[in-house]
Formats: C-alpha cells, sequence, structure tokens
C-alpha cells in the first residue's frame, strides 16, 4: 500500500489523489534493528547464568531491581501503540479536552505508592492475587486470577493489532505477518528470560519510543512553522479547549470526568494490575518501589504532552496540506502513521524510527502481560494445587506457560480486528474488567467487615454490570442505525485491502437526540467505567458481607487492611483525636514489617469479638497469651 500526500506548500505540482510510497530499505533497517535489539537483550538475560536460574529469578527477577529500570518499565507497559496511536488522533479530531487526563496521574501515582504498595510489598508476595487469600480465602483468589487472564488476554489482542495493522497502512507489509512477527520475537524473549529480561527490553524500548515521538514533533514543528505558529493555528480553529466542567458523567470528555474518572482507571492499571505490582514487588527494597512509582509521574506528563502535541501539528500540517481521499476514508488511528510518512519523505530512516517507536510500545506491553500470565497462572492456580514440584520443573512450565499465552493472544489478535478505534477500544476493556477488579482489593483493603461470600458476589456483580452497560451501549447504537455525533464517538474504516465497514466503537455514542431510560444508561463515558463498576463491588460486596455476619467467627490478618479512618484521624491534633474515642498513631508502636498496626500485631490475627474488631495472636506465635486488646474500630464515633 502507498501512502503520503504531495499537496503542500513545501511539495509543490502534485495532485491530492497522487500518492507515493515512502517507507525505503534504510527504514526498514532502522526497523529491524530494534526487534534484533530487543531479541538480543531478551536472550542475554536468558542466557546468562543458564541452568542456575530459580523461579524467584524468572518471575521476580530475585526482588534486586534498582529504581529507574522498574520505574521506566511501568512507563512501557501500558504506553503501548494504542496510546501512540490513539492520542494524538484524539487531539486531532476533537481538541486537547484529553489533556486534563494528566490530572488523573498525580492521585492515581500517589494513592498505589502509600497505600497499595506498602501492603503488597510487606506482605512479600508474587501474584497480587495471594492478597486475596491472606484477606479473603482461596476461591477469591482465584476469581481474581480468573477475571486478571481474562482481562488482559483480550487485551493483549488490542496491542498486538494496532501496529500491525498500521504497519500494514504505511508499507503493504502484510497484516498477519506483522501480528506473527511481533508476537513471536516477545514471546520468545520473555519465556526464555524472564521478567529481569522484560524489564530492560522496557527501558530499551522506551527511549526508542520518546525518540521516535519527538523527531515527529521537532520535524514537524519546523515545516508548519512552529510551536507559537501551531498553537495560534489550534486556537483560531477551537482545538485548545478550555476546563470543561459539566459535571455529566454522560458525556464523553470533561475535566470531571478526565480528572476523577481517570483516576479510578489510573489505579486498575497502576494499583492492583499484576502486570505492574509485580514490578514493584521486584524493587531491591519497599522504598525503591515508592520511588519507582514516584518516577513515572513526571515521565507520564511528558508523554501525555509528546502525544497531545504530535495531534495539534498533525492538525495544523492538514490545514495546509489536505489528506488524500485514501487517507480521509482511513480508520482514524491510522491517521498518525499516514501523517508521519507525509511529514518525514525524503528523510530516510525517519519513517522507520517511528514504526520501531510504535512496535517498542507495543513490545513493552505484550512482553509485560506475558509475564504476569505466567506468574499468576503459575503461582495461583497451578502451584496451590501441586506444591511437589521441583524447582527446575518449575522453571520449565513458566516458560511452557509464556509460550501458550503468547500463542493465545496471537489468536486474540483477530478479534480486536473487529474493534472501533483501539485507543477507546483498549481502555473499555480496563474499564470494565479492571474497575472490578479494583474494586475487589479495595473491598478487602478498607473495610474489615468484608467477607469471603461479600467479596465473591460483588465482583461477580461488578463484572455482570460491566459487561451489561459496555454490550448494552454496542446492541442499543446498532438497533438505532443513527450516526453517533463526533462528541462521544467516531466511524471506523478498515483499510481497503479488508472489508470496508463502519463500526461504533465500544463506547456508548451519544447520538443527535438525547437517550432516555436505559440508553441513557449505555451512554456513560467511558473513563467513568473502572469508578462505576468498583462502586458496584464495593456496596454489593459491603452488603452481602453485612447480611451473612461479616467477619464474624472468622479470623482477619492485620496486615492485609488499611485502616483509612484511624490514619485520617491521626493527623488532627489530640484533643480532637480524644472527642472521636478513637485510637491514635501516636499511642502505638508502629512496626516497619506492617503497613498500618503494631508491631505487637505483626504475627497475630485480627479476630471479630462483639462489636469491636481486636488483635489475637496465632497459635503459637511467640506473643501468645499476652498479647494486649487494641480496639480498631468502635461502632460509634
Amino acid at each position: 500500500m502507498s501512502v503520503g500526500v504531495d499537496t503542500c506548500p513545501w511539495l509543490p505540482g502534485t495532485d491530492t489523489d497522487t500518492v507515493t510510497s515512502t517507507f525505503s530499505l534504510v527504514d526498514y533497517v532502522v526497523f529491524v534493528l530494534l526487534l534484533v535489539f530487543s531479541l538480543a537483550i531478551g536472550l542475554y538475560h536468558a542466557f546468562r547464568g543458564w541452568g542456575q536460574h530459580t523461579v524467584g529469578q524468572l518471575l521476580m527477577a530475585d526482588r534486586k531491581m534498582s529504581c529507574l529500570p522498574v520505574a521506566l518499565s511501568l512507563l512501557a507497559t501500558f504506553q503501548s501503540a494504542v496510546a501512540i496511536l490513539g492520542v494524538p488522533s484524539e487531539i486531532y479530531r476533537f481538541g486537547t479536552q484529553y489533556w486534563f487526563l494528566g490530572c488523573s496521574y498525580f492521585l492515581g501515582l500517589l494513592i498505589p505508592a502509600h497505600v497499595f504498595i506498602p501492603v503488597f510489598y510487606r506482605l512479600h508476595l508474587t501474584s497480587a492475587y495471594e492478597y486475596l487469600e491472606l484477606r479473603f480465602n482461596k476461591a477469591v483468589r482465584v476469581c481474581g486470577t480468573v477475571t486478571f487472564i481474562f482481562q488482559m488476554v483480550i487485551y493483549m489482542g488490542v496491542v498486538l493489532y494496532a501496529p500491525s495493522l498500521a504497519l500494514n497502512a504505511v508499507t503493504g507489509f502484510d497484516l498477519w505477518l506483522s501480528v506473527l512477527t511481533i508476537g513471536l520475537v516477545c514471546t520468545v524473549y520473555t519465556a526464555l528470560g524472564g521478567l529481569k529480561a522484560v524489564i530492560w527490553t522496557d527501558v530499551f524500548q522506551t527511549l526508542v519510543m520518546f525518540l521516535g515521538q519527538l523527531v515527529v514533533i521537532i520535524v514537524g514543528s519546523r515545516k508548519v512553522g512552529g510551536m507559537v505558529h501551531v498553537w495560534e493555528v489550534a486556537s483560531e480553529h477551537g482545538r485548545i479547549s478550555g476546563i470543561e466542567l459539566d459535571p455529566d458523567p454522560f458525556v464523553r470528555h470533561t475535566f470531571w470526568t478526565l480528572a476523577f474518572g481517570g483516576v479510578f482507571m489510573m489505579l486498575s492499571l497502576y494499583g492492583v494490575n499484576q502486570a505492574q505490582v509485580q514490578r514493584y514487588l521486584s524493587s531491591r527494597t519497599e522504598k525503591a518501589a515508592v520511588l519507582s512509582c514516584y518516577a513515572v509521574f513526571p515521565c507520564q506528563q511528558v508523554v501525555l504532552c509528546m502525544s497531545c502535541l504530535i495531534g495539534l501539528v498533525m492538525f495544523v500540517y492538514y490545514q495546509k496540506c489536505p489528506m488524500s481521499t485514501q487517507q480521509a476514508q482511513a480508520a482514524p488511528d491510522q491517521f498518525v502513521l499516514y501523517f508521519v510518512m507525509d511529514l518525514l519523505k525524503g528523510l530516510p530512516g525517519l519513517p522507520g524510527l517511528f514504526v520501531a517507536c510504535l512496535f517498542s510500545g507495543s513490545l513493552s506491553t505484550i512482553s509485560s502481560a506475558f509475564n504476569s500470565l505466567a506468574t499468576v497462572t503459575m503461582e495461583d492456580l497451578i502451584r496451590p494445587w501441586f506444591p511437589q514440584f521441583s524447582e527446575v520443573q518449575a522453571i520449565m512450565l513458566s516458560r511452557i506457560l509464556a509460550f501458550g499465552y503468547g500463542l493465545l493472544c496471537l489468536g486474540m489478535a483477530y478479534i480486536s480486528s473487529q474493534m472501533g478505534p483501539v485507543l477507546q477500544a483498549a481502555l473499555s476493556i480496563f474499564g470494565m474488567v479492571g474497575g472490578p477488579l479494583l474494586g475487589l482489593f479495595c473491598l478487602g483493603m478498607f473495610f474489615p467487615c468484608a467477607n469471603p461470600p461479600g467479596a465473591i458476589v460483588g465482583l461477580l456483580a461488578g463484572l455482570i454490570m460491566a459487561f451489561w452497560i459496555g454490550i448494552g451501549s454496542i446492541v442499543t447504537n446498532m438497533a438505532s442505525g443513527m450516526a453517533p455525533s463526533p462528541s462521544n464517538t467516531s466511524n471506523f474504516f478498515l483499510p481497503s485491502n479488508l472489508t470496508t465497514v463502519t463500526m461504533t466503537t465500544l463506547m456508548p455514542s451519544t447520538t443527535l437526540s438525547k437517550p432516555t431510560g436505559l440508553k441513557r444508561l449505555y451512554s456513560l463515558s467511558y473513563l467513568w467505567y473502572s469508578a462505576h463498576n468498583s462502586t458496584t463491588v464495593i456496596v454489593v460486596g459491603l452488603i452481602v458481607s453485612l447480611l451473612t455476619g461479616g467477619m464474624r467467627g472468622r479470623t482477619l490478618n492485620p496486615r492485609t487492611i488499611y485502616p483509612v479512618l484511624p490514619r485520617l484521624l491521626a493527623l488532627l491534633p489530640l484533643s480532637c483525636q480524644k472527642r472521636f474515642h478513637c485510637i491514635s498513631y501516636s499511642q502505638v508502636d508502629l512496626s516497619a514489617d506492617t503497613a498500618a498496626f503494631p508491631e505487637k500485631m505483626s504475627n497475630g490475627m485480627l479476630k471479630n469479638s462483639g462489636d469491636e474488631a481486636v488483635a489475637v495472636p496465632e497459635e503459637g506465635s511467640a506473643h501468645q497469651g499476652n498479647s494486649p486488646t487494641f480496639i480498631l474500630q468502635e461502632t460509634s464515633l
């Protein structure tokens, strides 16, 4: 397939429908070098000390990673081709309102750093879902693991398909051969090298992503007259958005939707997702894990700014240089690649660098998913039932699992080809499935009265609600046959070598007439999916827990609880704390080994006694018989 538009002030004497190929041999060399270097890094860590590897090294990098590589790996894990393609297209079509998503990064990373990481790290977990067994029981752990596997396998299909579709549109390179290439390369180095290989390839691929986007911004702004001119033209055409304070959650993008709905999306990604938790837990110290989470914040802001600037430069470029007919009929998520090929025409190697940037995003995300999927399957679904596995057998099985998930995700790429624009499709899946998982962890961590029946029923309710709204919106839009407005959805045209169809996205659309009743519910903004679904889990889980007796008669590990109210009250003056009759953190001895409880309780369990949650030691513990009672929660303040 050929691309490129030649009708521009700096490319005179051409026709808008004339397209020329711009992907040269040098570009192919740059692209192949990315795959070769990624594979080489992975194989280096795979064969370094071959035969001496342990399961801990393979799945957790021996828990000796430093802050910087972990931070870059955290960034790369979900900074995939989905975002590199989708965000500039979003800005090009709808303006800079999406930029306010950056406001959600503050709480979305601060909460994991000070709530989730301390609890997970001090429990010395390998899988995040081990927490669910410690807090509830094995059945809840299995439910959480199966939900995560479902979430990540589907998401990997989107991430694997997106850059392959882009490469097909730009170069004519066979779509499914591209899918196989990236999938197999990633599978090989992930299965053989383990988490350490994944983290260090992420570092390399992150640098490639930064470089590729930076080149587009610099070259593009110079060609259209500089960034000042870009901003002026974008402002004249209404692409620079102000703060939209409409509180309506059914409006696709507002300040509240992006800044606060986005917090829940960020928490589902950086708080409880195994792909990220595994990186925190691979850090050599808890402080390094927290610092790596802090380091992601400025990096995320820079990445978001770069993507938004590419969208603005692209908008100004096409004001001077109209799209060809072929480009105008392409999927919105292909706009960026067409723009890059037009922009970097005559600069050999740079188009290949940007395509390498896209594939870096996909490689980093997919490798993280394969590794995390293999880890949770091994730790949550196999080892508890077959503890007799030797170290060699466990290593071999972990590698087989990584290969198996790689092949499974290759198949899911076909399903992804039937989805709408990839940015919203990917975020929808995380909202639909990630939201209930976030709610499950919050239910266990913040509500001591929640019990296993409440957790399971709450999770099921959250998943049912998620898919009810998600699938209902698609069915409603298809049945209505009405063209959606540009404020809430978009058309999706597949390239001309495939069957051309028009589909609504996974997001509910707002038609010209406002929907009512259930149709109104189906138009909920996709960025509120995580908040809505996680809240459903918590509310239903608490109701069921209270109806089934709460934690009465059940033991509760104090290290699995993060007591929000006592921590907030501890910030008040001592006189105010006495008025509330609540324990103060100045009155107890905090342990470095527990997130929120005295050292005397670190080996104990919590057991419900009447109306109070009291600490009692485990049988055989050093404190048995002389452990004092600590009031953690009272029925009234």
